[in-house]
Order: C-alpha cells, then sequence, then structure tokens
C-alpha cells in the first residue's frame, strides 16, 4: 500500500511540475522512478514512454481543435521517428539478451548524458530563439525533417526522454515556425512517437501497467493544481532550479 501511495504521489508531484512549468514528463519523472523508486531502468524507460503518451493525449487534441498543428510536419517527423524508435528499442532488446542486467546500466548513461544536454538547452532557450530569430532557416524540406524524427525517435526509443525537448530544438534550429504551431505540432508528433514507443516496450516486456496506472492516477490532479498555480509562483526561477537540479542527476548517472 506504502508503494502504491508512493507511486502516486510521484505522479502527483510531475503533473504538478510540467502544470507549472511546461517541461517534459520524460525529463522529470525518469530519474525519480530510477533513484527514488528503484525501478530497473529498462522498466522505467518503457512505462515511462507509455505515461507520457497518455499524458499528451488531451493537451494534442486541443492543438488540434485550435489549428495550431502542422499535419504534413508531423507527417513528415513520423516518417522518420518511429524506424528510429524502433532502432531503439531493438538495440535495447539486443544489449539485454547480449549482456542482462548490463543493460541498465547502459540506459543510466544514455539517460545522464540528455538530463545534461536537455536542461542546457532549456536554460538557454530564450537566448537561442533570439539568436534564430535574426537569421532565416537554412533547410525547408520535409526529408530533412524525417532526419530529425530519427535521430530524436532513437533517442526516445532507448531513454524515453526527448520526444518533445530534442525534438523543438532541432527544429527550432533549421525551421521558422509560429510558437504555437511549434508546440501545437511538437506534441501531435510526440502522441505518435510516445505512442509507438511504449507499444513496443510492452511487445518487449519493458512495460509496468500498474506502474503506469499509479503515475496517472496521480499526475492528472497534479497537472490541474500545477496549472493553477503558474500564475502564483515565479515560474521562470523554479524551472531554472529544476534545469540545475537535472543537471546534478545527469552528472550522477554519468559518473557514478
Amino acid at each position: 500500500m506504502e508503494l502504491l501511495l508512493a507511486k502516486i504521489l510521484i505522479g502527483f508531484i510531475v503533473g504538478t511540475l510540467i502544470g507549472l512549468t511546461g517541461l517534459g514528463g520524460g525529463v522529470l519523472l525518469l530519474p525519480m522512478l530510477i533513484f527514488g523508486l528503484r525501478i530497473p531502468p529498462i522498466i522505467a524507460v518503457g512505462s515511462d514512454a507509455m505515461f507520457n503518451f497518455f499524458t499528451k493525449i488531451p493537451a494534442s487534441i486541443m492543438h488540434l481543435r485550435k489549428g495550431t498543428v502542422r499535419r504534413k510536419v508531423v507527417l513528415a517527423l513520423a516518417a522518420g521517428s518511429i524506424p528510429g524508435s524502433y532502432l531503439g528499442v531493438t538495440l535495447l532488446i539486443h544489449l539485454r539478451h547480449v549482456y542482462g542486467a548490463g543493460v541498465n546500466d547502459f540506459i543510466k548513461s544514455a539517460v545522464g548524458l540528455l538530463l545534461v544536454l536537455i536542461p542546457t538547452l532549456l536554460l538557454f532557450q530564450g537566448r537561442i530563439e533570439d539568436h534564430l530569430a535574426k537569421r532565416q532557416p537554412t533547410m525547408k524540406s520535409f526529408a530533412f525533417m524525417g532526419v530529425i524524427g530519427l535521430v530524436g525517435g532513437f533517442l526516445v526509443g532507448i531513454t524515453s526522454v526527448g520526444s518533445g525537448s530534442i525534438i523543438m530544438m532541432m527544429l527550432l534550429l533549421f525551421y521558422s515556425f509560429a510558437p504555437k504551431i511549434m508546440v501545437g505540432t511538437d506534441i501531435a508528433h510526440a502522441v505518435i512517437l510516445t505512442g509507438v514507443t511504449s507499444l513496443l516496450h510492452w511487445r518487449a516486456g519493458n512495460v509496468d501497467p500498474h506502474l503506469v496506472v499509479s503515475l496517472l492516477i496521480g499526475s492528472i490532479p497534479g497537472g490541474i493544481v500545477g496549472s493553477h498555480l503558474s500564475t502564483r509562483v515565479p515560474v521562470l526561477w523554479l524551472r531554472r532550479i529544476l534545469c540545475t537540479v537535472l543537471l546534478m542527476t545527469g552528472a550522477r548517472m554519468l559518473w557514478a
């Protein structure tokens, strides 16, 4: 019973932080599962992917209704991210077959690297956007979007992290869309990517359904509370503190 309450509480905390700061669920939840609940990393990755899939559906529907989703861009990204995710999950299955539990050390290192990279990018996101706004995007082809999807999908396949943040940053580097279009398109694509990834992990036996349900039970009211508090707390500073903590966590995972 205590373990169940702990899972629900973690879901509530993650949901609240997402509602408050807009940070992605994967980058917040995965360290809590691995270090807090001592979930084996490969199970944490699969369960986190499924959790992210369900939590992104409502926002995706809202953006579709508002017309802030570029469907062709979503399809172009998905054309790369689906095979990328398959390659990532297949790599984990192969490593588990060859090294057994040693695959968890590989996952920790990969997640640690992303937990250093993503918060660093987020801390400087404003400056990056200001710099990029001064020039015209250099790439226009949808084929290149497929390459972006391939890279992002592979990373999500092996870590469940980056379905929003990594792909968003790569889109910012090469394309010029209105911010609301960028966000809506990114979220809509993330639903497809996390859906495919969670299905692949489910088939590989890497998903704990009871864990996912418990996290969702906590995250739904947490998201409501976080959204309500977002106008009452210094979100910018909270975001910076969280990014700093994630950086430290990533460094710990890399050099543990």
